[in-house]
């Protein structure tokens, strides 16, 4: 299922943890605060169960929507745009 991860963290070092959280469960950087990917439901819950680890409640924010292939391809994107093929993971991607 395609997943929206959006957050505003107040510390820099809670930042850092939360994108390693999403980068770990296969979420990808689309900006700088909201990350996207094809994952699947026990992926979402394993992240909002590390995320509330790292947040601070009372100060940050996180946004997790899961969105439906259908609800997702009605989606309108504006300006300069993210490698969709790999955000869905249909198009290989190699790290030298």
């Amino acid at each position: 299922m395609m997943t929206w991860f959006i957050y505003d963290i107040t510390d820099d070092r809670n930042r850092s943890r939360l994108i390693k959280i999403a980068q770990k469960h296969g979420l990808y950087r689309v900006q700088k605060s909201v990350f996207l990917g094809n994952i699947e439901k026990d992926e979402i819950d394993q992240i909002i169960k590390e995320s509330k680890k790292v947040i601070n409640l009372r100060e940050d924010s996180v946004y997790i929507f899961p969105v439906c292939e259908t609800d997702y391809k009605k989606a309108t994107l504006l300006g300069l745009s993210f490698e969709e093929d790999i955000v869905k993971d249909e198009k290989p991607v190699l790290f030298f």
